[in-house]
C-alpha cells in the first residue's frame, strides 16, 4: 500500500481565524490553499532524508562529540563547558527557527517558498561543522556550534512547514510519523558516527557535515514546492513582522496549550538524555562493571531507542489518522516518557539503562508523530505556517537552554541522577495533563 492510499476523507479544516487565512480571502492561491491531494512516496522520502541529515548534524555532536571536545579542553569542567555550548546553541535556535520560518513564508522564489532555505541552512550548517572540527578553544567552539544551530534550524523550519503546505489533514499522522522516523534515524546515524570515530571528534564533525549535505539532495530536486505569488505576499512592515512572532494565547488558546505541553515534555526529555554519556560513565560505571566504553554504551542505547521510536512513530501516526483523534495518544505517550525517566532514576544499572531506553523510545516515537499532527491542526493561518511552526519549535529548543542548567544543579548539588530523573518524570507528566486543555482537536 502506498502512502497515497491511506484511508480517510478530506474534510475542510477551519483555521483558528479564517479572516487571517489568505487562501480563503484572496482566491485560488495554490501555495496557500489547504492541501487536498495525498503526497507520494518520493516526496516523503525526500522529507525523511532531510530530517535524517539535520538530526545527524544535531545529535552526533550533542550526544557525544561536544562532550568529547569539552573533555579535550578541560575534563574537570566538562559539565560546565557542555552546558555553556549547548545552551548558547539552543538560544540561537530559538531565534533562528521562527525567523527562518517567517522568511520562508514570504519567499517568492520560482523554486518555491521552502527549498531555498533548506539549501541555505544545509550549506551554513555544513561549513560550521567543518570549522568546528578545528576549534582551538571553548569560545570558538561555542560560536561555531551556534552557527551549526542557525543553519540546521533554518533548514528544519523550512522542511517542517513543507508538511502542512503539502499534506492533507487525514494523512498528517502518518507523514508526521515518517518524519519522526527520519529524525530518529538521523540521531542513530549521529551516534554511529560518534562511536566509530573512537574519540576523534574532529573526524566525527566532518562525517556529520557530510550527512547533513547528503540528506538534502533528493528534496532539492523532487520537492513539488509551489511558488508563492508576489501579490499574495503582504508588504513588509518591520514592526508588523516582529509583532507577528507573538501569537496571543487569548486569541489562539489551542495553539498556546499545544506550545506549553510540547515545552514541558521536551524539558523532561532533554533532562533525561543530555548527560547520558556522563550517566553511563559516572553512575552506571559501565566500563568497570560491563567492560563497555561509555561512548559505545550510548550507541547501544540510542540504537534500542531508535528502533522503538521508528516502530511507534509510524504505527502511532497511522493509528491516529484512522482514529481521527490526537489527544489520547499524546497523553498516553507523555506518560510513557515519564515512566522511562523513573526507570533510570531507581535502576541506575546497565539493565535499567536498557529498559529505560526501550520505554523512552516507545513513548517518544508515538509522541513525535501524533503531537506534530495535532500542532498542524491548530496553526492560525496558511500564510504564516513556517513562522508559527517556528514559534512551536521554540518549545523544542528552549528546553535545550533550560534543561542543562536544571540538570547540572540536580547532578552536582541536589541528589545526583536519581533526583534529576524524578524531576524529569514530574515535568513530563505535567505536559500530559495540559493536553486536555486543547479544545479544537479531538
Amino acid at each position: 500500500m502506498s502512502l497515497s492510499d491511506l484511508p480517510g476523507s478530506l474534510p475542510e479544516r477551519p483555521v483558528a481565524d479564517p479572516a487571517l487565512d489568505p487562501s480563503r480571502t484572496q482566491g485560488p492561491t495554490t501555495a496557500l490553499a489547504e492541501p487536498v491531494e495525498r503526497v507520494r512516496s518520493l516526496w516523503v522520502t525526500g522529507v525523511v532524508l532531510v530530517n535524517v541529515g539535520i538530526n545527524a548534524a544535531f545529535f552526533g555532536p550533542i550526544q557525544v562529540l561536544l562532550g568529547q571536545q569539552a573533555i579535550h579542553f578541560d575534563e574537570g569542567q566538562k559539565e560546565a563547558i557542555l552546558a555553556l555550548v549547548t545552551g548558547c546553541g539552543a538560544a540561537v535556535s530559538m531565534v533562528a527557527n521562527p525567523l527562518f520560518g517567517a522568511f520562508s513564508d514570504r519567499t517568492t522564489s520560482r523554486f518555491g517558498r521552502r527549498v531555498p532555505w533548506v539549501l541555505f541552512g544545509a550549506i551554513l550548517g555544513t561549513a560550521a561543522l567543518l570549522a568546528l572540527a578545528g576549534a582551538p578553544n571553548v569560545a570558538v567552539m561555542t560560536i561555531l556550534w551556534c552557527l551549526v544551530q542557525a543553519g540546521c534550524n533554518g533548514a528544519y523550519a523550512a522542511i517542517t512547514a513543507a508538511i502542512p503546505d503539502r499534506v492533507p489533514v487525514p494523512q498528517r499522522g502518518a507523514i508526521g510519523g515518517l518524519a519522526a522516523m527520519g529524525q530518529t534515524v538521523g540521531i542513530l546515524v549521529g551516534a554511529v558516527i560518534a562511536s566509530v570515530v573512537s574519540g576523534n571528534f574532529a573526524l566525527g564533525y566532518i562525517l556529520c557535515a557530510a550527512a547533513l549535505l547528503a540528506g538534502v539532495v533528493l528534496y532539492l530536486f523532487k520537492n513539488g514546492d509551489v511558488p508563492l505569488a508576489p501579490e499574495a505576499r503582504p508588504p513588509f512592515i518591520l514592526w508588523t513582522f516582529v509583532k507577528g512572532f507573538w501569537i496571543s494565547p487569548v486569541k489562539y488558546p489551542d495553539f498556546a496549550w499545544a506550545w506549553l505541553t510540547r515545552f514541558l515534555v521536551n524539558v523532561g526529555n532533554h533532562m533525561v538524555t543530555l548527560y547520558l554519556l556522563f550517566f553511563l560513565k559516572d553512575a552506571v560505571h559501565i566500563e568497570e562493571m560491563q567492560g563497555i566504553k561509555p561512548e559505545f554504551g550510548v550507541l547501544i542505547l540510542t540504537g534500542l531507542y531508535a528502533v522503538m521510536v521508528i516502530i511507534t512513530s509510524v504505527v502511532g501516526g497511522a493509528i491516529s489518522d484512522r482514529m481521527g483523534k490526537r489527544k489520547p495518544l499524546v497523553i498516553a505517550s507523555s506518560v510513557v516518557i515519564s515512566i522511562a525517566a523513573l526507570i533510570l532514576a531507581f535502576e541506575p544499572t546497565w539493565t535499567g539503562a536498557i529498559a529505560g531506553a526501550v520505554v523512552l523510545g516507545v513513548g517518544f516515537g508515538a509522541y513525535l508523530a501524533v503531537d506534530f499532527a495535532l500542532i498542524t491542526q491548530v496553526l492560525p493561518a496558511a500564510l504564516d505556517r513556517g513562522r508559527d511552526l517556528g514559534v512551536i519549535n521554540i518549545a523544542n529548543s528552549l528546553p535545550q537552554v533550560i534543561a542543562p542548567a536544571i540538570a547540572s544543579i540536580f547532578v552536582v548539588f541536589w541528589g545526583g541522577y536519581v533526583s534529576l530523573y524524578v524531576a524529569a518524570a514530574v515535568i513530563g507528566l505535567l505536559g500530559a495533563v495540559f493536553v486536555v486543555k486543547i479544545k479544537g482537536v479531538a
